[in-house]
């Protein structure tokens, strides 16, 4: 094993707010006043606190627009515009937007908002109640380490079974999803939009760790990015890991089930491609539930604070945007030669693999204290020190052999590959069927600088050292 120890010659350090509603804005001026006159001196880990001007402002209020009204157009695309968003779009300068609402837009319905309530219920009893091991998350700013209990799997495995005995004893129809989606985006819309605002609230009036808030001086900002780093009720309740792990990731291979299911009752035969693009599905997310302790240590959990972002993002862009593919073979099937499939398919796994080989190395490395081999070598790494705000020193391994050596976000291309083979098995020009692929390149491009940011201020000359002897961030030879 080879370790590299460099002495540090800036401190992180982190400014945790503690406020109340009341004197929130008077404070967060004061923090943010402080970090600008310590910048030279220090290094801020953890989300930055400075977003306080009318543009900044203005930037912020657009993601709390823009993405429903995404989702909203991907939902009147599919409902009645064959799939297209050129079409959608020709028929609302056409006609006017609120006529192609009246005519296609979603509508909450009783039944709709009956079953997004014992959704979420259902899926919060089974979080907190499924027997699982216990693992703890990556140290957060203030110095905690939190504890959680892994029963994703278990979780996932009990719906679908609970979902299809239904189905087969008749109780259900395995179309239910699609048959009543107008309703239900309604319905989850509606409970992600809430679910932020309690979430915001709670970050003033109710923290589970004050010291681990993170406040700008902008209110969406704020209300987009979260406040609260790792939000909980009681001791165990994780808002964080329920919401990201739970409705939205388990809903995701339902909704594509049941897809499978209209699919064959509208048309009498199943699609190869709708097949296939489901078997990825299930595998990317099958992943996720095996190798849940691992996603305590990704930026979701371990450095996003819990807001509008997190919150309506997995209780409604995961489940109605992450399943485009889906819904439009359902409604609208294509075909494709046995060649194309097999190789696209092929290419799909083929960036599994690699995900999974990546995150596998760093993962080995970690836990074995550096004692693991990667590519059948000793593991090369950076010992890394860092301190939180309680002033304790704490160290981690920045890996620099195997797919780490290769580039810094190795994990990332796979992912890419995997995203691309999930679109392109469709078999289709629709630019709703590609969003999947354009909207992963944007945000891995976009959380490769952000890991860069995060990593040059949490370890400063050793992120330095790790850039050095692994100069590539996603693509070798290209970025």
């Amino acid at each position: 094993m080879r370790r590299l120890h460099v002495t540090p010659s800036v401190e992180p350090f982190s400014i945790a707010a503690t406020v109340s509603l009341k004197n929130y804005r008077r404070t967060s001026r004061k923090n943010s006043r402080l970090a600008h006159s310590t910048s030279s001196k220090r290094v801020t880990w953890g989300r930055t606190c400075d977003h306080q001007s009318w543009l900044r402002t203005l930037f912020w209020s657009t993601p709390v627009v823009i993405a429903p009204m995404l989702a909203l157009s991907c939902f009147l695309a599919l409902a009645g515009y064959d799939g297209s968003l050129f079409k959608l779009f020709a028929a609302v300068l056409k006609d006017g937007l609120l006529p192609v609402l009246h005519t296609h837009g979603p509508r909450i319905t009783l039944r709709a908002m009956a079953a997004i309530i014992f959704w979420l219920a259902f899926q919060a009893v089974l979080y907190h109640y499924l027997p699982g091991p216990s693992n703890t998350g990556q140290r957060t700013p203030a110095g905690h380490l939190l504890t959680y209990r892994m029963n994703g799997l278990l979780a996932w495995v009990i719906t679908h079974v609970a979902f299809i005995a239904l189905c087969y004893l008749d109780l259900l129809d395995p179309a239910f999803i699609p048959r009543n989606w107008e309703g239900l985006f309604a319905a989850m819309n509606l409970a992600g939009f809430g679910l932020s605002l309690i979430a915001y609230l709670k970050a003033y009036l109710m923290p589970t760790h004050p010291e681990d808030r993170k406040f700008s001086g902008c209110a969406l900002y704020d209300f987009y990015m979260g406040i609260e780093l790792n939000p909980r009720i009681g001791d165990n309740f994780d808002l964080k890991l329920y919401t990201n792990g739970r409705p939205g990731l388990i809903a995701w291979t339902l909704v594509d089930l049941s897809n499978i299911a209209y699919h064959y009752q509208i048309h009498r035969h199943t699609s190869p491609s709708l097949i296939l693009v489901t078997i990825l599905h299930g595998i990317y997310v099958l992943d996720f539930f095996i190798n849940e302790a691992w996603y305590l240590r990704t930026i979701d959990i371990a450095h996003d604070h819990y807001g509008f972002y997190l919150a309506w993002g997995c209780l409604t862009w995961v489940p109605s945007m992450y399943t485009l593919q889906t819904q439009f073979l359902g409604l609208y099937p294509t075909s494709a030669s046995p060649v194309f499939l097999i190789l696209i398919f092929s290419i799909g796994i083929a960036g599994y693999a690699l995900f999974r080989s990546v995150n596998d190395q760093k993962d080995r490395v970690r836990r074995s204290d550096g004692k693991a081999l990667v590519w059948g070598k000793p593991a090369e790494f950076i010992v890394a020190k860092y301190k939180t705000s309680d002033g304790a020193e704490h160290q981690s391994l920045l890996l620099c052999s195997g797919w780490w050596g290769w580039s810094r976000h190795a994990n990332y291309v796979g992912d890419l590959l995997l995203s691309f083979s999930m679109c392109a098995l469709v078999h289709t020009t629709s630019l709703l069927v590609w969003f999947y692929i354009i909207f992963m390149a944007v945000l891995l491009v976009h959380r490769c600088l952000r890991d860069e940011e995060r990593g040059q201020a949490k370890y400063g000359v050793f992120w330095e050292e790790y850039c050095r002897r692994v100069p590539w961030r996603l693509m070798p030879g290209i970025w």
